[in-house]
């Protein structure tokens, strides 16, 4: 993951700042920077989003392709996640520097949304056991500035959000054997419910306090941070501590409150961000990379 050096001056001013509840750049322990969305970025995906919380930049694709269900789950679909962390991001990354950070996102994502209670996989299934809709999630890490799994998990979010699968038609012939049929209607089509899809959120331990949207400079600051997926109800779904210190368990149930509340208020926002801009249709400016 992108790291800073801080001299130990620096770090004792940013742990002042988090113990006095006013960081370095003027936000309380628990608030996030500005998020930015984009969504249907990318033109030749089923769906598509881009998310900018301070410097970190991601860009997350999605794309719906026929396949067969596995054989545990005969009766729905499945999602594939691919991860990757461009050089530009961070100097760590070139050559293969990112791949061991790119495995660690998608393995946290399969954690997320291998079960039925993140997403309606069963609405992915054509033909129990034959065949179904394989969503392949796509995460480019273009910029990385602290805070990188939450921005993830916001553009994954937006992105399945934003997916329009095509409406499928099983024909079959007199002889027994079947073909399916593809609506090439842009508004015949199946929209995923993303209402229980969790949000990353991370809660980094600084001295006796815990922040979330950790800069470069705060994780540098940090001995451990737990990441919790939350639902918009506010239920824990996944967690998981990164870092080489320790968390008592006093602070590990403070963190998780905090995350729980803080999550609330981030599915709210970004659906309400989401809907505000579809609601513009054709109307809504696009962004993009030009800018």
């Amino acid at each position: 993951m992108a790291s800073v050096v801080l001299s130990e001056a620096e770090k004792v001013y940013v742990l002042h700042g988090v113990q006095d509840d006013l960081r370095t750049d003027g936000r309380g322990c628990e608030d996030y920077r500005c998020i930015e969305v984009e969504s249907d970025v990318v033109s030749n995906t089923t769906g598509s989003a881009r998310v900018k919380i301070g410097h970190t930049d991601v860009l997350v694709g999605v794309k719906a392709e026929m396949g067969t269900p596995k054989l545990e789950r005969p009766g729905e679909g499945y999602l594939e996640f691919f991860v990757d962390c461009s050089a530009n991001a961070a100097p760590e990354f070139e050559g293969r520097g990112g791949e061991e950070l790119g495995t660690e996102i998608a393995f946290m994502l399969y954690k997320i949304f291998d079960n039925r209670s993140s997403i309606d996989l069963e609405s992915l299934c054509i033909q129990a056991r034959e065949h179904c809709w394989v969503l392949y999630v796509d995460v480019l890490l273009l910029e990385c500035g602290g805070n990188l799994f939450d921005t993830i998990s916001v553009a994954v979010k937006a992105a399945l959000f934003n997916a329009r699968i095509p409406k499928v038609r099983v024909l079959e012939d007199e002889e027994g054997g079947k073909d399916f049929e593809l609506s090439d209607d842009p508004y015949d089509c199946v929209r995923l419910n993303v209402v229980n899809v969790p949000c990353i959120v991370t809660l980094s331990r600084i001295g006796h306090r815990h922040v979330v949207d950790a800069t470069l400079q705060e994780e540098a600051c940090s001995v451990a941070s737990l990441l919790i997926s939350v639902t918009s109800k506010g239920i824990l779904t996944c967690m998981r501590k990164i870092g080489k210190g320790s968390l008592d368990p006093e602070s590990i149930f403070e963190m998780i409150e905090t995350g729980k509340h803080v999550a609330k208020s981030l599915h709210t926002s970004l659906q309400s961000a989401l809907n505000q801009e579809e609601s513009l249709g054709n109307k809504r400016q696009k962004i993009g990379f030009l800018r």
